[in-house]
């Protein structure tokens, strides 16, 4: 018998527009937007899927996907063998089905429903491609071929404050989904737990079958073709078995970092986490590796400048970046960044190939690839200048997009 990644297929749903991440999905996919100086988002999905030995993935795109599909192609490819049946293959809406872009979760997976006619797989994973975790989704297959289930949600236990971002279930004690809601106003509260809700991470393993057979159902619906609010639903409340998997990291069922990062504040968040002195999200680990496509750059070079020191303090900093005669602090520095003499960098996320020049100042601020901020100026959402020029977001930090020429 084919062993369980051998039954198995993946297919990401990686077109998401990414709206409350402007301005930096201007030009690219959410899944596209870079993460942690040398990785994009989508890194950390793709990676989960190799670290669980899950090599036949299907990644379905469709916003703005050129820069996404570049990535893929360019770092991912070399990490499967077609030869051995392994494949990361692209899939944009192609209007199969009908003549429209993909209207919903579901939708997506129902226009490429010919993708598991050609595999024929048992089990069906689906994963989003914008979120930051690590996990085995081999225990979750294992536990799902064994427990009976038509489907299994992964789930996480979510403040009451946060939950009604995601969909909300009540499960018995033996993990058996008992209702689902989408987004409830009013999340119900977990037995014992009066301050967390058990969320959905939109992490789904279902049998082929009844994969099938519920997009078909749900194409002939009126509906919003959405597997929270339409499939998910309609098959708990047909009385089929629907069980939840709880969350946590590989061989650490302590830790269940994971992070929708849908906003810029949370975006911001999560980069702050990384630079804790014992980091909720460990980037350094050897035994489930992040990989990256790493760009053909020199070592980060680090120096002083005769009358000017250089100052670097808990921040990470990638290859290609030069820091001569600065000071950084707290920041998460790309790959190609320059940093000239006496100029000051605090609190701060620089994309790939920013420029910082002589006395300026970036403080709690996202700067986007390639933008070059002048001599002597401050960016910040305190001043005022900056308040007028380009976006801050509820919780004060400034970002400057990609293109804008600053003056």
């Amino acid at each position: 018998m084919k062993s369980l990644d051998r039954r198995a297929v993946v297919m990401i749903l990686a077109g998401g527009q990414g709206s409350r991440l402007y301005p930096l999905t201007k030009y690219r996919a959410k899944p596209a937007v870079p993460f942690g100086g040398s990785y994009r988002i989508i890194d950390f999905t793709l990676s989960n899927c190799l670290n669980s030995g899950l090599t036949r993935i299907f990644l379905l795109t469709q916003y703005r996907s050129i820069t996404l599909h570049r990535h893929v192609q360019n770092c991912w490819s070399s990490y499967v063998i077609p030869a051995l049946g392994q494949f990361i293959d692209l899939a944009p809406p192609q209007q199969k089905t009908h003549a429209t872009w993909y209207m919903g979760t579901a939708d997506a997976i129902y226009q490429n429903i010919e993708f598991l006619e050609q595999t024929r797989p048992e089990y069906v994973l689906i994963l989003s491609g914008d979120h930051v975790y690590k996990m085995d989704y081999g225990e979750m297959l294992e536990t799902h071929a064994q427990s009976g289930a038509v489907l299994t949600v992964g789930c996480i236990e979510a403040p009451i404050g946060e939950a009604s971002r995601f969909g909300v279930m009540e499960a018995d004690e033996n993990f058996q989904i008992r209702s689902f809601i989408e987004k409830p106003t009013d999340p119900k509260l977990m037995p014992g737990k009066p301050d967390f809700a058990l969320a959905s991470m939109g992490i789904y393993i279902f049998n082929t079958d009844a994969l099938v057979k519920a997009l078909i159902d749900d194409a002939r619906r009126d509906s919003d073709h959405d597997f929270g609010k339409n499939i998910i639903p309609r098959l708990v409340d047909s009385h089929e078995q629907v069980n939840a998997f709880p969350f946590h990291e590989p061989n650490r069922p302590d830790r269940n970092y994971w992070r929708d990062i849908g906003t810029l504040d949370s975006f911001y968040g999560a980069h702050q986490d990384l630079l804790k002195p014992e980091p909720p999200f460990d980037l350094y680990s050897s035994e489930w590796p992040i990989r990256a496509l790493h760009p053909p750059a020199p070592p980060a070079r680090l120096l002083s400048d005769g009358e000017t020191q250089l100052s670097i303090d808990n921040s990470l900093l990638s290859s290609g970046c030069l820091l001569r005669g600065a000071a950084v602090r707290d920041s998460v520095v790309a790959p190609n960044v320059t940093v000239e003499p006496g100029a000051r960098v605090e609190s701060s996320i620089l994309f790939e190939g920013v420029a910082v020049r002589r006395g300026a100042v970036v403080s709690r601020a996202i700067v986007d690839k390639g933008v070059v901020i002048p001599p002597n100026r401050r960016i910040s959402s305190e001043t005022p200048e900056s308040v007028q020029e380009f976006k801050a977001t509820e919780s004060g930090v400034a970002v400057i997009p990609k293109g804008m020429i600053l003056s």
